[in-house]
């Protein structure tokens, strides 16, 4: 496990010099938020006070992507399956996303943001709702990182929702079952017109995808970190994109 973490990770002593090249920056960059709840045990604190501290952090990596570049920015930040967490924790996580969107708004907005959502937000409570529409119909002409909160949100969800909205379209005759090909079933998911990120990042130790963008991950470089979220600042961003400059992308073809 050492081995792998030091395969994908810098040693810390060296992220300050860190140079990238600026002409190779990820277009979308994905990060699977994890580690909240450890780094709270980790310093005997409730675990709401470690997705607090997780907003931090999320500050700071907006504030990044923004600076270096990268037009989009996904954050996987409640899950389908996060509704079966203790009732009190969904509540404060809804709180505090409502509290990030009054809070950030104006900094975000200044700074050319577009705040955007996917997943199935019609289950949100309707306060979140509220403040999610506001947020995008404030930014959306906004001209700089599109920032996409994933909230209840599953990467199988969203298959299984497109699949019915296909379906939908093959009935109403909007399409034919001969246009129906990859690039037309992209259009159908959340994250439409966007591009599929080229790299997706996941603090915490954690191996896996964990329902995040299924279809759209199929060959983005993946990086992972033993960092919880909460720790996980501007230097831990560079390395991963550090990283990220020096895989040989080939998309199944051959150099």
């Amino acid at each position: 496990m050492k081995k792998l973490f030091a395969f994908f990770k810098k040693n810390k002593d060296t992220k300050d010099n860190i140079e990238l090249d600026k002409s190779k920056i990820p277009e979308h960059i994905a990060i699977i938020m994890d580690g909240n709840g450890r780094w709270a045990k980790e310093r005997n604190l409730p675990r709401a006070l470690g997705h607090r501290a997780g907003v931090e952090a999320i500050r700071k990596v907006v504030k990044e992507c923004n600076n270096l570049g990268v037009k989009y920015l996904t954050l996987y930040a409640f899950s389908t399956e996060n509704w079966n967490r203790p009732m009190q924790e969904v509540e404060s996580l809804m709180k505090l996303l409502v509290e990030y969107l009054k809070n950030e708004f104006e900094e975000l907005n200044n700074n050319d943001v577009v705040i955007n959502s996917i997943g199935n937000i019609s289950k949100l409570p309707r306060l979140c709702r509220v403040e999610l529409d506001k947020a995008y119909e404030k930014t959306k002409n906004n001209k700089g990182l599109v920032l996409n909160l994933a909230l209840n949100y599953g990467g199988r969800s969203e298959i299984v929702d497109a699949v019915k909205k296909i379906s939908l379209d093959l009935k109403n005759k909007k399409i034919s079952e001969d246009e129906i090909t990859e690039d037309l079933f992209s259009k159908y998911l959340y994250t439409g017109e966007m591009p599929d990120p080229d790299l997706i990042i996941r603090p915490s130790g954690e191996l896996r995808l964990s329902n995040f963008l299924l279809w759209q991950s199929a060959y983005s470089e993946l990086w992972f970190s033993d960092i919880n979220w909460p720790d996980f600042h501007e230097e831990e961003l560079k390395s991963a994109i550090a990283d990220y400059q020096k895989r040989d992308r080939r998309f199944g073809k051959v150099k």
